[in-house]
């Protein structure tokens, strides 16, 4: 759950992680690559279109908390 690079997961999971990733942390340097890597398992024009906008969404979400000092799972 802490270690993605060990999580056992299938190649279509581990494309998506690795693209939500590359998005995450460098925008900047998304290329077509990016997308063809998607492509080969499997994912289409819809499914690759809601992985960006789910992870565009979170980060959208996790940097307005961050900036306005929420803590929305105090607990955690």
């Amino acid at each position: 759950m802490t270690d993605l690079a060990d999580a056992p997961l299938s190649p279509p999971d581990r494309a998506l992680v690795d693209f939500a990733l590359a998005l995450t942390r460098t925008p900047g340097e998304m290329r077509r690559e990016h997308v063809d890597a998607l492509r080969a398992q499997g994912f289409d024009d819809t499914a690759i279109h809601d992985a960006v906008q789910a992870t565009a969404l979170f980060n959208y979400f996790n940097r307005l908390a961050d900036g306005l000092g929420i803590d929305p799972e105090p607990d955690w």
